[in-house]
């Protein structure tokens, strides 16, 4: 008979994956500091590899069926696993970087979006700015909601009413929330079970309880929800031509609250809105 392990962490467990996402944090911390016009997306990749290698840990997206670098990023139509190389950041540019570590065999992942300053194209740049805003800010609804969640089910119909709530975005339409690709347990491998949907579905999902770690993370266009992988198996790109930004966090939950582990104050800014306080786990 197989061993299957369990979607529940112990404490201990949850304690040992605070540092692997402090890491993943810094390297996301270090890239967000560098983006610039000019830069290549392969230069910011460099900087992420380097933080986790200093801080004792190693690439988690380098486990991942050969993939070579520390991070995806993904630039404007490019929602995700885009691959970092010689694309060189221009003013304007909306971009999303994905990035993970994994130290004594416990992982992180964590992703985040910005738009590259042009002061001559302010319609564009408020337009991608938007967007991003609302992609973290239903992640964050997806937080706050697993503080109180009984199933998976409420932190995706957190994560979807924030993004309908949001109104039309610059193309004049709804925003659009990818199907085919949603959120995941995270651990000792960074993809495992349960699967957290950005929306709503029929089913109400696994119990949310202590000992739950997800990685959190909704994929959000302007336009039409479609992509299709660019020919180098990677890179998922709006048919529309639509942009896309994605935010993600690694989030635990205890028996006493929750606690954003790749994020250096847990959560706290985040989820101040929401009225909820995040506690640590060590």
């Amino acid at each position: 008979m197989a061993f299957r392990r369990s979607i529940y962490k112990s404490r201990a467990q949850l304690e040992a994956m605070v540092e692997p996402g402090l890491i993943t944090a810094a390297a996301l911390a270090a890239v967000r500091a560098a983006v610039r016009p000019g830069v290549t997306t392969g230069e910011l990749d460099a900087i992420a590899d380097r933080v986790i290698v200093d801080r004792g840990a190693e690439s988690n997206f380098k486990l991942v069926r050969g993939y070579r670098h520390a991070t995806c990023i993904s630039v404007n139509d490019q929602v995700v696993h885009g691959i970092p190389g010689s694309r060189v950041l221009q003013p304007g540019d909306l971009v999303s970087i994905d990035g993970g570590a994994q130290f004594r065999g416990w992982n992180g992942d964590s992703a985040i979006s910005l738009v590259v300053p042009d002061p001559e194209q302010p319609a564009l740049v408020e337009a991608r700015s938007a967007l991003s805003r609302v992609t973290e800010g239903s992640m964050w609804a997806g937080v706050a909601a697993m503080a109180t969640a009984r199933h998976l089910g409420d932190i995706s119909a957190a994560i979807e009413d924030h993004i309908l709530g949001a109104g039309p975005s610059a193309l004049g339409g709804p925003y659009g929330i990818l199907r085919e690709y949603v959120g995941h347990g995270i651990g000792r491998k960074m993809h495992e079970a349960p699967s957290l949907f950005n929306y709503r579905t029929p089913d109400r999902g696994a119990e949310v309880k202590p000992g739950l770690v997800l990685a959190i993370e909704p994929m959000v266009t302007a336009g039409s929800d479609q992509t299709y992988v660019e020919d180098d198996d990677w890179t998922v790109t709006t048919v529309d031509g639509s942009d896309g930004s994605h935010w993600e966090h690694s989030v635990a939950r205890h028996e006493d609250g929750i606690w954003v582990l790749t994020a250096e104050d847990g959560g706290a800014a985040g989820l101040a809105p929401f009225g909820i306080v995040p506690v640590p786990l060590a």
